[in-house]
Parts: C-alpha cells; structure tokens; sequence
C-alpha cells in the first residue's frame, strides 16, 4: 500500500524491515497529497494514530541530500517527543544520505552547535531551544522549506506561541506549514491563518474526538478515599501498564511516594526532577521494568510508548482539552485501552461535558470490592506458578533437602503454604475493607444530584457563615491561578494533615480566596500551609481581620457598614 504513494524506494525498504505494511487512516488521506501537492496542510488526528509517519515519510522522501543549510523543521512541544520523533524520522531515512539532529533544553548546547555546523538536512526541536540557537546565529533558516508544527495545541497550551511566532517569522514566504494536533482550539486556528494559505485539511473523526479503541469510565469517590481507590482499581488490574495523571508536581511525588511504599512498581515524572532523573524514570518506562509513572500533565506531553493498557485520571485536568492528550496515551497503534476518571459526587456534571467534547460516552464504574480483587489477584500468582521454567540442573543438587522437608505435608498443605506465603500480606490488607462505592444514582439522575447536593452545600455554607468556633483565613491565590474549591482543600488538608470536616466555608474570587477552618487549628495551618506548592505556586495564608471584627460586632455592623458607604461616597 505504501508503495502507492510515491515514496522513495529506500524510504520504502526502510518501512518494509520496520513492519510497516498497512497504512493509518491519517496516513492513508494525508501522505498522497503532501508526496504530490506544494500546499500548507492541517492534520487533526489523535495521539497514537500514525501522525509521525504521516509527515516524516514524506519529508524524507522529498529532501535534499549532500545540501549543508536545514531544509526542514520539525517543532514539538518536549524533549521527550522530541527524541521520539528524532529516532523515528532517522529509521525512515535509514538508506538515505541525509543528517537529522534534534535540539533541545536541558542538553549541551554546544555540542548542538557544533553538530549543526557540520550540515544538517532535518532539525528536530523544541521551541525555546530553537529560538536560542537562531538568536545565536546557530541555525539558519534561509533555505527551509517545510516547517511540521507537531502537537500544536500542547505546545500552545505551553506558553509557546510568542516562540513559534519568532521561528516562523524567521523562515521564507516559499516555506509550507504542515500542522498537527488533536484538538483544534482558537489559538490553533489563529496560526493557521496566520501562516498558511488554502491549506489542505485532513481530520480523522470529528475534530477533538478521542480514540474509538479507548473505553472511558469513571468511579465516584469520596475525597478521603481516592487513593484507596486508585489503589483498589491497580490491584484489580495486575497487569496494568500505565500512567496515573495527577494535577500538580506535589500530589504526583506524594502518591509516586506511597505507591512504591507500598510496593507498587511506580515512580513519578514531574518538572521537579533534573533531566537526568526524567531520562532514567522514561527509560525504565519504557523497558517495563518500571509498571506505573505517575505524571504532571506538562511532564508527559510528548510521552509515545505503546502497549499502555490504562491511563487514570487521579483529578480531572482544569482544561477539557487536556483530557483528551491525557487518554490518547493509551490504544495507539490499534490497540484497546481504558481511561480511567477518579471524581468526586460534586465534579460528576464535568463528565457530561466531556463527553460532549470527545464525542464519546464514559460508563459509570463500579468500585471492586476486596473479595473481587483477592479472587483477581489469587488466579494470577496460580497463573504465575504454573508457568514458572522449572531449571531441573541448577536445583537438582537440592531437590532431595526439600523433598525431605515436604515429607510430612500433603500435596494440599504444601499448595495451601506456597499460596498463603505470597498472598498473606493482600488478605490481611483487604481482611476489613469497606464498600468504597458511593450511594449514587445512575447517569440519567446525576445532574438531578448535583443540583441537590449544591444546594445543600450552599445551605451548609451559609449556615457555617456566623460560626463563632471558626477562624476565616485569606489565601493569595484564586481562579487566575487555577485555584478551585477542590484545589484549596487538598492544599490545606494535605500540608497540615486535617480532615477535611475542619475545614468550612470557601470562597474562591480572582486573585485570592478565603477559607474557615476549627479555631484551634489557627497555629496549626499558618504554620504548615504556608509554603506550600500549587501549580508552580508559592501558596500564603493568614487570618483574615474580618474574622475578629465580625465576632466583636456580631448582630450589629449596620452603624459600621453606613460609616464606609459614607467614606467612599465621599
């Protein structure tokens, strides 16, 4: 099939040693025209879908060889993706004689240069670094002729449209601009016209419109209990290979933490560790020596590894968008895949919206229960037992000590002893757990719930408002920061270890909040709140002033609130 599309023949003996034999749907519409056309071109497909193929076999194909100046650039949005890319376009152009190197923060810059000077056909590169080595006269851009702008709306989402802007501007009028992404937002738009004229459109599914491979499911949980259930759901899948989402770097280092004290095979991927770390974590990844990373969202963008079987959303993303990167790193490659969403009985309205953006359905999950997942986990270590390779030379020397050991146990003990030493520790674990499931309604009442279960909240709320046993405080941060409801509640009962029945009204505005929590824990979470970290920032609470003036003045602030009304008339 492939060698209908006008491919060079080495690019095409390349493809036949890598397996290639069938093309992609995206593959299939798109690589004819760029092979036949000198046009822009905007692809829109999901993650896992064959988009590196769909614009690497082509480029090589129509490159130079022998010429010293890049004739082409690939932007992306992580290092990560980046060497991803780099080694596949190098696999494609195998036969060829053409010199790709990729560049990219957080390496020698030096040595980047240094290879560059040498000639270079492709470069492969973030923005930011790109942008540093054209400022240093590094790179010239002089005889490009294709740019490949690939995960646009993550690199967007990034901060790095002022980056993109500078590097395109840079480039020839002759150039084309072939664009890749999975969702199609305004600010994705905007480049599009900006950059490209008439540009051939070629979109696989409705524009944002997630993987058909992937099932989408989400659990209600308590707040208190998600981690327990995210452990229950990993142990009900033992051979699970995937990647837990959580909303910032401290929560992803905290459950990365407990995981693997628990001996949970899982390590964590965020800004916070060096290069060096990220590398070592991603290779062990992606030997499988390494079954869980738990990840920030803009430390997994660019991730492309196959056999992914699960991705759990510990928190929902604060942007839908991002959803839809989040579980298009499962089922790739046709493969199927879960996407798993951890929710709380007041964020269940966001699961309809989703849905509405993804254009797919998520079934509602029912927790398993501790007898379900000793049943699980007990056929798999039998599983597990009867495939072992027995090595008959290397126990052969011992086989008649333990023989004599067995002597007095039958074939059932024996079983039942070998059983209970590996199975011991989960029986013990699950001996008393508890039902985690929720008493929710089905799908059709949830939104009928929400209502409900607001307007009770709104009702406790202001029930609490003249509390005299609690304490207001002020929180520098608000909406503009990220900051939500949720959010502010993970920050205080995860710096200070409350439980969340402490903590009362909150109060979210747009550049800072307000939260009551027990009078006795005053020293308590100005002590240990403060300092921490949410979303990149520094987080800062005090007692509010209100909170003394409104117990000195209760039932009588009229006199009070007159004399200000007067003071700003005036």
């Amino acid at each position: 099939m492939f060698k209908e599309f006008g491919l060079k023949s080495e690019v095409l003996k390349s493809l036949e040693e890598m397996g290639f034999e069938v093309p992609t749907p995206i593959q299939q519409e798109s690589i004819p025209h760029l092979m036949g056309e000198i046009s822009d071109f905007v692809g829109l497909a999901q993650t896992g879908t064959g988009k590196t193929a769909t614009f690497g076999l082509p480029l090589v194909s129509k490159v130079k060889p022998g010429e010293k100046l890049p004739q082409a650039l690939i932007i992306c949005p992580t290092r990560e993706l980046c060497l991803q890319i780099t080694k596949d376009i190098q696999n494609y152009a195998k036969y060829l004689k053409l010199n790709i190197i990729s560049v990219y923060g957080g390496s020698d810059i030096r040595r980047q240069i240094t290879d560059i000077k040498k000639g270079v056909s492709i470069i492969i590169a973030t923005p930011g670094r790109l942008v540093d080595l054209i400022n240093r006269k590094a790179v010239l851009l002089s005889n490009i002729e294709c740019v490949v702008l690939d995960e646009a709306d993550e690199m967007l989402n990034m901060g790095f449209k002022e980056d993109i802007d500078s590097i395109l501007d840079k480039t020839p009028d002759f150039k084309n601009v072939w664009l890749f992404s999975a969702t199609m937002p305004k600010d994705v738009a905007k480049i599009a016209q900006k950059y490209m004229e008439n540009p051939l459109e070629v979109s696989i599914g409705h524009k944002n419109q997630t993987n058909e491979n992937i099932e989408h499911i989400y659990f209600t949980v308590s707040e208190r209990d998600r981690y327990d259930v995210l452990k229950r759901i990993i142990d009900f899948n033992p051979t699970i290979y995937g990647v837990i989402f959580c909303r910032t770097r401290r929560e992803t280092a905290k459950v990365a933490e407990k995981l693997a004290k628990e001996g949970y095979s899982a390590e964590a991927l965020h800004g916070d560790l060096s290069q060096n770390q990220r590398d070592n974590v991603m290779r062990r990844f992606r030997d499988k020596t390494l079954q869980i990373l738990v990840a920030t969202d803009v430390a997994a963008r660019g991730i492309d590894v196959v056999d992914i079987t699960h991705v759990i959303n510990y928190n929902l993303p604060d942007e839908i968008e991002n959803y839809t990167h989040r579980s298009g790193r499962t089922a790739r490659a046709g493969k199927k895949g879960q996407s798993i969403v951890l929710v709380t009985s007041k964020e269940v309205f966001k699961i309809q919206k989703i849905e509405s953006k993804i254009r797919a359905n998520f079934t509602k999950g029912v927790i398993p229960s501790a007898k379900e997942i000793c049943d699980i986990q007990l056929k798999k270590l039998v599983d597990k037992i009867i495939t072992t390779e027995v090595k008959e030379g290397d126990i052969e020397d011992f086989i008649s000590t333990i023989m004599e050991s067995f002597e007095s146990f039958s074939k059932e003990e024996i079983i039942k002893k070998f059983i209970s030493n590996e199975f011991n520790q989960l029986i013990d674990y699950y001996q008393n757990a508890r039902d985690l499931n929720l008493n929710a309604n089905s799908n059709s009442d949830r939104n009928r719930r929400d209502r409900k279960q607001n307007n009770k909240g709104r009702r406790d709320r202001e029930s609490r408002r003249s509390d005299e046993n609690k304490t207001r405080f002020f929180v520098n941060l608000g909406r503009k920061d990220g900051l939500n409801p949720g959010g502010l509640l993970r920050i205080v009962c995860d710096s200070s270890k409350l439980d969340s029945s402490k903590v009362g009204r909150i109060d979210i505005l747009s550049s800072f909040s307000f939260f009551e929590a027990d009078n006795e824990l005053v020293s308590k979470i100005l002590k240990e709140v403060n300092g921490a970290q949410y979303e990149g920032h520094k987080v800062s609470v005090e007692v509010t002033k209100e909170n003394t003036s409104r117990r000195r003045n209760r039932g009588g602030n009229t006199n009070s609130r007159a004399r200000r009304n007067r003071s700003r008339r005036r």
